[in-house]
């Protein structure tokens, strides 16, 4: 039979062992609580992160795209006056007129160099220049040829005829080029040079 004694012992040990549970709940309701604010103080600096990161991509998108069309107009400003020369020269052209823009309602077509003769030669020519080319250059000029005449409908009675020029063109595209029946040209050394076949036939569009 328990004492008066042991009783009171073992009610003391239980309410030692309840403060001290009680203790450990409040540690562990803490430990819970800082972790919470925590995980939610990284969260938010990660969202914040993700923000800036993505605010950086967009400006360095802007960069990139200015930096191509710098140097897109720095390849034309360089090839034109050799591209004048052989215009007027080779191809006999009477007008030669850089950086054409033309809009009609909401259509809007952008020729690099366009030139023509209204002489009994009656033909234009329109050069798309490209610093690299790839199969989206051969693809634009091809678009630019077919909807020439609802821009210019002034030259629909000339012979139309395309010249690429591009500063790096593989053999590949420059076979391309030549398949669709326009002029391949070359930009070396700050100048511009017609570089087709001795056989080439180009195309009247």
């Amino acid at each position: 039979m328990v004492t008066d004694e042991e009783l009171k012992e073992i009610v003391a040990s239980i309410a030692v062992e309840h403060r001290e549970l009680v203790v450990a709940q409040k540690e562990t309701d803490r430990q819970l609580k800082e972790t919470d604010r925590q995980l939610k103080a990284q969260a938010v600096e990660a969202e914040h992160d993700r923000r800036e990161m993505k605010k950086s991509n967009r400006e360095l998108g802007k960069q990139i795209g200015g930096l191509a069309n710098k140097f897109g107009s720095f390849t034309e400003g360089l090839a034109l006056p050799s591209m004048q020369q052989i215009l007027r020269s080779q191809f006999n052209m009477e007008v030669v007129s850089p950086s054409v823009r033309v809009k009609k309602g909401d259509e809007e077509l952008e020729i690099d160099v366009l030139s023509y003769a209204n002489s009994t030669l009656n033909e234009v020519y329109v050069v798309e220049v490209k610093s690299h080319l790839r199969d989206e250059g051969v693809d634009q000029l091809l678009d630019i040829v077919s909807r020439f005449r609802h821009f210019f409908p002034e030259h629909k009675d000339k012979k139309l005829y395309g010249i690429m020029a591009a500063v790096e063109m593989s053999s590949r595209l420059k076979e391309r080029v030549l398949s669709k029946g326009f002029y391949a040209a070359k930009i070396s050394d700050e100048v511009f040079s017609i570089d087709v076949p001795a056989q080439f036939q180009p195309k009247a569009y």
